[in-house]
């Protein structure tokens, strides 16, 4: 796979590294699937999908460089490493919406929306998981 220098560098990762990276991504799973709130489970829900790009990044030994557009570039490349372009779909529309809401005065997250975006994340969870188990 390729990566971008512009926004990944080479860098080694420990096992125990990848563990705190999905850790960190399996708490706020959790806490989108058990908020009440649809801004909340969403959310947790994107910044879990931003950390588990960044965890099997570094399983492929990258770190990622923060630059504009690098969420862009970590939902491709976590895309890519599932092969599912739904992932890159999805991912960028939560990532659109989070953008609306930061920077254009907000958005509107129903609670379907909530527990769609809370539930296809931890899909993504298991499925990134078991890829590092191989690994």
């Amino acid at each position: 796979m390729n990566f971008d220098r512009r926004y990944f560098q080479p860098l080694s990762f420990t096992p125990e590294q990848w563990r705190q990276y999905f850790a960190s991504a399996e708490r706020d799973v959790h806490i989108a699937q058990t908020a009440k709130l649809a801004e909340i489970q969403f959310t947790f829900a994107y910044n879990a999908l931003i950390k588990i790009g960044i965890a099997l990044i570094a399983a492929n030994g990258y770190k990622v460089r923060s630059q504009p557009g690098h969420h862009v570039k970590i939902i491709d490349v976590l895309s890519r490493i599932l092969k599912d372009e739904n992932i890159a779909l999805m991912g960028d529309a939560m990532r659109q919406k989070r953008n609306l809401d930061l920077y254009d005065g907000g958005d509107i997250i129903t609670d379907a929306e909530g527990e769609e975006y809370a539930a296809f994340v931890a899909q993504v969870l298991k499925r990134a998981e078991k890829l590092n188990s191989e690994h």
